[in-house]
């Protein structure tokens, strides 16, 4: 049976083995460890071996465990929401994370800003594309995020980091880079468009458990990682 430690340093020879073959350096690629269903106490387990970013999607879930983590650790972990961002989270999220990843909305992105501290760092923003154009999946859609990207660009409190997807469910990872090259290539356009600022503009989130490889050759800097370091999630 593996233990977590285990899956943590399968994780990150994988992620560096993907850098070598896209000729990056791994330091450029951050894992955020997907803790959502799992508890606090998962959390400090991992926390414990070196790994600070953690991923939260359920509001109330993770508004019980950041505080109780922190303490079992004794660290400030870093914490990114990676859920569809509904008004009524904007102030729980203002005022618990470090990063949102799902922003689609000026107005939701707007009622971040109004409501983030001035004693906390700005928080930082990754516009959510609708990157496979799924009906049923949050996101702006391609045509729509430079504008909506440099809309967000002018708003306090708030720094907008780059872009996010989640692209459709496929069977064969390497179905999934062609999504992740558009996101990319995407963000590329954006940022030499200007309207937003160039050297704040520099994170992709893309890739989870099944397909984070192919998201690190395509750009990813933030790959969401759960199921393949936490286990099977609980129920």
């Amino acid at each position: 049976m593996t233990t977590v430690s285990d899956r943590l340093q399968a994780i990150r020879r994988r992620l560096a083995a993907a850098c070598a073959r896209a000729g990056r350096d791994p330091a450029e690629v951050r894992l955020v460890a997907v803790s959502k269903t799992f508890d606090a106490d998962a959390v400090a387990e991992v926390a414990e071996l070196g790994q600070m970013s953690f991923g939260e999607s359920y509001m109330r879930e993770a508004l019980d465990k950041i505080g109780l983590a922190e303490t079992l650790t004794g660290a400030r972990l870093d914490w990114h929401f990676i859920g569809p961002i509904q008004g009524n989270k904007c102030r729980a999220l203002a005022g618990a994370f470090a990063w949102a990843h799902g922003v689609d909305r000026l107005k939701i992105a707007e009622r971040l800003s109004e409501l983030r501290g001035e004693d906390l760092p700005p928080l930082q923003i990754c516009v959510q594309v609708n990157i496979s154009g799924e009906a049923s999946k949050g996101g702006v859609p391609p045509d729509d995020a430079a504008s909506l990207c440099t809309a967000i660009a002018r708003l306090p409190r708030l720094r907008l980091r780059g872009l996010m997807c989640i692209p459709a469910p496929v069977d064969n990872p390497e179905d999934a880079r062609a999504a992740f090259r558009h996101l990319r290539e995407l963000h590329d356009a954006i940022r030499a468009a200007g309207g937003v600022d160039a050297v704040d503009f520099d994170q992709l989130s893309m890739g989870m458990s099944d397909d984070f490889e192919v998201a690190i050759e395509e750009g990813a800097t933030l790959v969401r990682i759960g199921s393949a370091l936490f286990g099977a999630r609980p129920g």
